[in-house]
């Protein structure tokens, strides 16, 4: 979390208009940066049918790695990795939802990573390590999945996974791919927007053994990105994935998350 480019060092994040998106800490740009980090201007964004161009002002530094950049074309996160450009602490690349295109900004020296004093954890318990079978969806389905913009998304399923808590047998959807090492779990329970996140909270599964076994330990779930920062496009947890009961295993939700 305290890394220079973890999910605190966010600091902005500007969808595109097709056309030309100038940008820089001047008011008269269409899309702002810090202004005490930032030059008035920077140049511009061209969005030209889903291809982002950048062209930037001679008299400013911005890198590609240790490579000057004047024009080049920006390559998205749906493709691979991004293209990413940095101009002193300020660094930026983008990406791409359903059919928009936005600008991620990152500060290295956002004043979010000296002011992170960690993330509160329900203590640990074997309890919440939960014996689960996995049950393989022939073939694999796509379920709908909501993020934080409102936007919905066709994502694989592999699997569901199925449990018991307190005697009652439960079942959460899993994403991912069905050679995937570990299966991706978005859930929520009825912690959520109380001692937990309200949007919900992710867990790894280990894959399942030959007799299609795992466990589901509720100890490492985590938080979304969206819990520390308003700048991130975190998947909500589906309708099938809210389970009636309260989790009490993992981890707390952030408290100075977006002060």
């Amino acid at each position: 979390m305290t890394s220079k480019n973890g999910w605190l060092s966010l600091a902005g994040l500007f969808w595109l208009e097709e056309g030309e998106n100038g940008f820089g800490a001047d008011e008269s740009n269409t899309i702002l940066f810090p202004g005490d980090r930032a030059p008035d201007f920077i140049g511009s964004f061209f969005l030209d049918n889903g291809q982002v161009t950048i062209r930037i002002k001679p008299d400013i530094k911005v890198l590609h790695g240790d490579t000057p950049v004047t024009e080049m074309i920006l390559q998205d996160d749906e493709k691979g990795e991004p293209t990413v450009l940095t101009c002193g602490s300020l660094s930026w690349h983008v990406i791409k939802r359903d059919n928009r295109y936005g600008i991620r900004l990152k500060d290295s020296e956002n004043p979010k990573i000296k002011e992170f004093k960690g993330i509160e954890r329900f203590p640990v318990s074997k309890r919440w390590r939960i014996k689960a079978k996995y049950l393989p969806y022939d073939p694999p389905k796509n379920i709908s999945i909501v993020n934080v913009l409102g936007k919905v998304s066709e994502e694989p399923s592999p699997g569901a996974l199925k449990f018991k808590i307190y005697g009652k047998t439960y079942r959460l959807d899993s994403l991912g791919e069905p050679d995937d090492e570990e299966l991706f779990i978005v859930f929520g329970d009825r912690t959520n927007g109380f001692e937990t996140y309200g949007g919900g909270r992710f867990l790894y599964v280990k894959k399942p053994d030959k007799k299609g076994m795992t466990y589901v330990d509720f100890n490492k779930a985590y938080n979304p990105p969206c819990a520390f920062t308003e700048f991130a496009t975190c998947p909500m947890p589906p309708s099938q994935n809210k389970l009636p009961v309260k989790i009490t295993a993992g981890e707390k939700s952030y408290k100075d998350a977006l002060h």
